[in-house]
């Protein structure tokens, strides 16, 4: 187990230091081309409940995806973290000003505030179609390494729960975060399907 999370770690900051190296202009670039690739998919194409992470500097920009969902007239959840466990809901959110009259948390994401109980809840509700999941490295297998919060993990067991089922789950990744083997546990739960660039 400690070897697993000495494996775990050390790819954490190799995959980080990789992805520093990569310019604005290049995770612009490689983001827009994974949106065009999401826009065409028949996944999201089909879905109408659909939760999106609103991303990070070292993360795949998820602003085109979640303008598109709107405008599809998509029901879009974003996640609200709690800091102190692993816990995560998913909460609707309406527009992009709503967005952006989030507050900020310390890792310097929006998210809606912990007494904020007038969103409808993607779990207590109708559950969800599809999952855009981020992360730190994935393999072919369609292993993800996160971030070690056990986040995604823990809301996808609780999603199995609803009556609904697991939903569809795509990663969205840089080709820099492709790895050979993600070190995994029982506790990891695969990807369905990673999406980035394809080496032409």
């Amino acid at each position: 187990m400690a070897a697993l999370r000495a494996a775990k770690q050390g790819l954490r900051k190799e995959l980080k230091r990789r992805v520093a190296t990569v310019t604005d202009d290049e995770k612009r670039r490689q983001s827009l081309v994974v949106s065009q690739k999401l826009f065409s998919h028949p996944k999201y194409v089909s879905s109408q409940r659909i939760a999106v992470f609103l991303s990070m500097k070292d993360e795949v920009n998820t602003q085109e995806i979640i303008k598109d969902m709107l405008k599809c007239g998509k029901s879009c959840f974003i996640p609200r973290y709690e800091s102190t466990s692993s816990h995560m809901d998913m909460l609707k959110v309406n527009s992009l000003q709503d967005i952006e009259t989030l507050p900020l948390t310390s890792w310097n994401i929006r998210q809606p505030a912990r007494d904020d109980n007038s969103r409808e809840d993607a779990l207590a509700s109708g559950g969800l179609d599809l999952i855009l999941i981020p992360g730190l490295g994935f393999d072919r297998a369609r292993n993800r390494l996160g971030r070690g919060k056990g986040f995604y993990d823990n809301y996808l067991e609780r999603c199995k729960k609803h009556p609904k089922g697991k939903p569809y789950t795509i990663a969205l990744a840089f080709k820099e975060q492709l790895c050979e083997k993600v070190p995994v546990d029982d506790h990891d739960v695969p990807i369905d399907e990673v999406l980035y660039e394809d080496e032409k």
